[in-house]
């Protein structure tokens, strides 16, 4: 498929990662919960939106980067590597550290229209720079560098994060007043997804790290 190796292992781990609580999550739940079904998935459309621009903008980055210097490409491997062992160490860190659960009812989601609820959904994701950067750190070990299809092959993989993103948002959206609302607000299936994701993205790291050319 392209450049693109190991590609069930990229879709188990964007799967556990988009159905781990966060922002994007969180901000789609809320309007669903507040303002019903339809604004959930609207505003899912709109955190996928979001996720599309950072897939372009990742393919675009990451192709002109190993075109341009093999060498600078090493080095943002290193760095992308140790991000994500970094990344996977708080998120299990911060499961042994007791802190207030947050509540969906507290997102600002007032009653909006269509283009309103797209806007939003579209800025909760592009404005946040550690999806970006979670891109470019993770995506590399999934490509093979050597290849001629960077372009191509980068975007495939943010355009299939961005569809894995907006179904599970969706379901979430759809199932807002009742399993969605009590994975959200379950503290303990929070703490048990955040070490399986965690555990993931250091083992992610590790072996983006040992890759060689």
């Amino acid at each position: 498929m392209l450049d693109i190796i190991h590609f069930p292992l990229f879709l188990a781990s964007v799967f556990l990662l988009c159905i781990t609580p966060g922002p994007d999550l969180a901000y789609v739940v809320g309007q669903s919960m507040a303002n019903g079904r339809r604004s959930g998935v609207i505003s899912a459309s709109g955190v996928a939106l979001g996720s599309c621009t950072h897939a372009l903008a990742s393919a675009i980055g990451l192709t002109a980067l190993i075109t341009a210097s093999p060498a600078l490409f090493t080095v943002i491997k290193y760095v992308g590597a140790a991000y994500l062992v970094y990344l996977g160490s708080k998120m299990i860190w911060d499961t042994f550290i007791a802190k207030k659960p947050e509540s969906c009812d507290n997102i600002d989601a007032p009653r909006t229209n269509t283009r309103s609820l797209l806007v939003r959904g579209f800025i909760t994701s592009i404005t946040n720079p550690k999806v970006l950067l979670f891109f470019i750190s993770f995506f590399p070990q999934f490509v093979v560098v050597t290849g001629e299809h960077h372009a191509s092959s980068f975007l495939l993989l943010g355009l299939t994060y961005a569809v894995i993103g907006l179904i599970t948002d969706v379901a979430f959206a759809l199932l807002a007043g009742g399993a969605a609302s009590a994975v959200s607000r379950n503290a303990t299936l929070q703490k048990m997804l955040d070490r399986i994701v965690g555990i993931n993205f250091i083992g992610l790291g590790i072996r983006l790290a040992m890759t060689r050319r």
